[in-house]
């Protein structure tokens, strides 16, 4: 059985008063930085394609006492994508702080057994995706707060080659590309943009290529030096370090939340 643990439940107000926008938020990594956002003091604005799982998340925020509303938002159609953005604009009067998180796996193998419809839906989702949420999230950024941060969800998949998820891991190396051009591009603005690369975290994703590729998680888990598997709130941890005011000189990085992998 895999070990893991996770984050101290101890808050600061790490992100008192910022308004967050977060995509992929009903479940896994998503979800719980919507809720560690919100007991660090944001506002938060939950975006994903189920509506359910979204209403959960928020009511569960609402309980602990955080403030949080939800839209439903599919990464892949362009128009959702912008409301969804302006739709925090409209509840709060600004946008602060955003964490693009929403992605799509693919079925585990080489890169020729690929059919061409999953190519397309990965790079819809994974890449443009959040190309067109930067986009939106950089305007009502510069048109309310004026200045802010943005930290996109990539992998340590995007850092080496990756035989059993190539076109996923493609993608999410142009994300890092795309981050690293935003950071240049925006800083001026005084607005930052980061990028981090979890390792193996136990979320639904990695349990579907578990169950199409079986041990795929205790393969992964013998090869980080802390010897087990991240839990999702221990990857919004860092997200929530980038978003806030205490990495104000920090830009345009892929962070790796790997626990050692890639050492």
């Amino acid at each position: 059985m895999t070990q893991t643990t996770t984050a101290s439940a101890t808050t600061t107000g790490l992100l008192e008063g910022k308004i967050a926008f977060i995509t992929g938020a009903g479940r896994g990594i998503g979800a719980a930085a919507a809720r560690l956002f919100a007991a660090e003091g944001a506002s938060v604005m939950l975006a994903a394609r189920t509506e359910a799982q979204l209403e959960e998340v928020t009511e569960q925020i609402r309980a602990d006492g955080g403030t949080a509303e939800y839209v439903v938002c599919d990464q892949a159609d362009p128009d959702t994508v912008r409301a969804a953005v302006n739709r925090t604009v409209e509840v709060w009067g600004r946008l602060d702080v955003a964490f693009n998180n929403g992605a799509t796996i693919q079925p585990p193998g080489p890169l020729d057994g690929l059919p061409e419809a999953d190519l397309d839906r990965i790079y819809d989702v994974n890449f443009k995706g959040v190309w067109l949420a930067l986009a939106a999230e950089i305007a009502a950024i510069r048109a309310t707060s004026k200045t802010g941060a943005i930290v996109n969800t990539s992998s340590i998949g995007s850092l080496q080659g990756n035989p059993e998820l190539p076109a996923y891991g493609a993608m999410k190396r142009a994300l890092n590309s795309l981050t690293e051009s935003a950071a240049v591009t925006y800083g001026p603005e005084g607005i930052r943009v980061n990028t981090i690369a979890p390792g193996t975290t136990l979320t639904e994703m990695i349990d579907e290529w578990d169950a199409a590729s079986p041990g795929t998680i205790d393969r992964l888990v013998s090869i980080a030096p802390l010897g087990r598997a991240a839990a999702p709130a221990e990857i919004a941890e860092a997200a929530a370090w980038l978003l806030s005011d205490r990495a104000s000189y920090v830009t345009g990085v892929t962070l790796r939340v790997d626990g050692g992998t890639g050492v």
